[in-house]
């Protein structure tokens, strides 16, 4: 519509030409988006108890580290020891981190290795303490019989589910009247109500912690979910830690860093990078000094949506509710939001003790994080 220039003081002489100045619609200024929960999507299952539980499982590690100090002589010593014996077999080759010297495992006995050094004809270096070995893989005689065998244990993980509940009351003089913007009173309650439900549970599934003590739930102690930041601990970073590309600012460094060191550490692919405005303004900074605009351009573009690397494609996400100084990242594939069976949000009606109606919005969820290791966390970053 035009603009006329129309003031409503001038819009006649006579009082039934002046109409009450309020559009048919009620705008909500506070922050209710939940964009994680939208770019997880809707789950394939439900939780069928309070405390919902997945397998886990992994491969065969394929790395250790020596675990060994005293050396006659690094260059030549052909026996010595490693944290974990058991991940060893005879005929492995090995070689260390960094190193062009490849070695034969000869015989494994407890954490104690014997192996050729200088294998195939490599140039033995000096080993040390606390330097990481890799399994490259084993050679097996021709004709000999099976090895032991050897498999790895399921590990059975959990989460309890938490509930959300709101109130909802209007009196009888409220359902009757006729409201402005809306046409019943009740269900404008309830859709504030679930909005404010909503945006809770995304921020609970980022910053929930379950309680120490009793984390079932009791007549006392409130059941609550574990959220994504209290699941991670094997890549989780911070600014100050030895190795981690310095300076407090969120930049490409860091983020590859975190990718790479993702990719090594387990299968997974991290698709969802999650940040607050404040560090959503850094990604979109790591290209501006590349961007150009020829003369009749009129649009100046100032965003990053997608980031690829060398270790995928993530979509870059911006939510309130993860921490000014975090970043998240994320594979989605192992990350599912779910229900209680029949305890997705919905309203009970309650009985009324007077001229009012009333009711409550209830709904119990948890969060499913499987594979903690394929996601990361950057913590500490500057937010100023």
């Amino acid at each position: 519509m035009p603009f006329t220039g129309k003031a409503t003081y001038s819009a006649g002489a006579t009082l039934p030409e002046l109409a009450e100045d309020v559009a048919d619609m009620i705008a909500i200024v506070t922050p209710y988006e939940t964009p994680l929960l939208n770019a997880l999507g809707d789950p394939l299952r439900e939780a069928m108890s309070t405390h919902h539980e997945w397998l886990e499982d992994e491969l065969l590690p394929n790395k250790d580290a020596i675990d060994d100090a005293t050396w006659t002589n690094p260059s030549s010593d052909t026996q010595f020891n490693v944290a974990h014996g058991a991940r060893f077999r005879r005929g492995d080759q090995i070689q260390v981190e960094g190193s062009e010297e490849l070695m034969l495992v000869g015989t494994v006995e407890g954490n104690t290795l014997t192996v050729q050094r200088g294998y195939g004809g490599t140039t033995p270096a000096a080993l040390a303490d606390g330097q990481t070995l890799n399994i490259i893989g084993n050679a097996s005689l021709e004709g000999a019989d099976r090895p032991n065998a050897r498999f790895t244990h399921r590990i059975r993980s959990g989460n309890y589910t938490q509930i959300f509940t709101a109130a909802v009351e209007v009196s009888g003089s409220d359902m009757a009247a006729r409201q402005l913007g809306l046409a019943d009173e009740m269900d404008y309650q309830k859709q504030l109500r679930l909005r404010e439900m909503v945006r809770d549970l995304e921020g609970t599934v980022i910053n929930g912690a379950k309680p120490v003590i009793d984390p079932q739930g009791s007549g006392t102690v409130r059941r609550t979910m574990k959220g994504i930041i209290q699941h991670l601990a094997s890549n989780v970073f911070h600014t100050s830690d030895e190795g981690f590309p310095t300076g407090n600012d969120l930049d490409e460094a860091k983020v590859n860093y975190v990718l790479r060191k993702i990719w090594e550490n387990s299968s997974g692919n991290v698709d969802l990078i999650v940040v607050g405005g404040f560090q959503k303004r850094k990604i979109n900074a790591f290209c501006s000094d590349s961007r150009s605009y020829g003369p009749s351009d009129k649009t100046f573009t100032d965003l990053v949506g997608v980031y690829e690397s060398d270790f995928g494609t993530c979509h870059v996400i911006t939510t309130r509710w993860v921490p000014q100084d975090a970043a998240l990242f994320l594979d989605s594939s192992r990350i599912s939001v779910l229900p209680l069976t029949g305890r997705s949000f919905h309203f009970k009606p309650l009985a009324s003790g007077g001229d009012y109606e009333c009711g409550e919005l209830i709904g119990e969820y948890t969060l499913e994080l499987r594979n903690e290791a394929a996601h990361g966390l950057i913590r500490n970053l500057s937010t100023s």
